[in-house]
């Protein structure tokens, strides 16, 4: 066991590598929903564009259920609308749609076993063949989200029948309470400096306008990012760390 103040301690102080060094070759980026690709390796994806190693961008989940009493953004609507906002991050960050893949998981449900949880999975080897990725990158498997875990065993099922690299990208085990107990050890890994594209990841967050609590007005309910982890991922490094 660890706690969640080691942890992360320990992800501050991985070394510094180069992009080459931490996953060569092209790379299938799994975020849970629309914002974690941004959130948690907007620079990497920045990176990987500006060296002509496009990335491989695939949303688990629609999104629909960030605002569920709004009655102006039903999710039909809600869900058209963070398409179009990934759309719009990874433009920024350099990568082109065609390079964007959707599973269309509901939101706070995708699954972890089962039909749906192996058609996912098939999906994501089909991908990465076809793509001739040599890494999959996803979601830290600490992060307290389901559909985060559902990722993480996604891309780790993905890997381990393809025999392919994975990593992992911490989003939310960010702002875990620093007493947090969790079942692991000292984390090997790294840290890529994404000083040059640090506005760039920005204004690529910035593009999920519908979870900053502006765009959608009435549901005092619905999802707004927080202060606590934007300052966590918005730093001149990111981290990736060894499966």
């Amino acid at each position: 066991m660890i706690s969640a103040a080691t942890l992360h301690t320990a992800w501050e102080n991985l070394p510094l590598a180069d992009l080459n060094d931490i996953a060569p070759g092209r790379t299938l980026v799994l975020a849970p929903h629309p914002d974690d690709e941004s959130l948690g390796c907007g620079g990497f994806i920045a990176e990987s564009c500006a060296r002509g190693i496009l990335p491989i961008v695939v949303i688990a989940t629609d999104g629909a259920a960030s605002h569920p009493q709004s009655k102006n953004w039903p999710p039909k609507r809600l869900v058209r609308q963070r398409r179009q906002e990934v759309q719009n991050a990874l433009t920024k960050l350099g990568l082109s749609t065609e390079n964007l893949f959707f599973l269309d998981l509901p939101d706070s449900h995708a699954p972890v076993s089962g039909p749906d949880f192996e058609k996912s999975v098939d999906t994501l080897i089909d991908l990465a063949k076809e793509h001739r990725c040599a890494t999959f990158l996803t979601t830290s498997r600490h992060d307290p989200h389901c559909d985060h875990e559902a990722a993480w065993l996604m891309a780790s099922e993905a890997a381990k029948r393809l025999s392919r690299t994975l990593l992992t990208y911490p989003v939310w085990s960010w702002t875990l309470p620093p007493e947090t107990q969790l079942d692991d050890t000292m984390p090997s890994g790294w840290r890529l400096s994404i000083e040059t594209h640090l506005s760039t990841k920005r204004a690529a967050i910035t593009a999920h306008e519908s979870q900053y609590g502006r765009l959608i007005d009435d549901d005092p309910s619905g999802f707004v990012l927080p202060e606590n982890l934007l300052s966590r991922v918005v730093r001149p490094y990111e981290v990736f760390i060894a499966s």
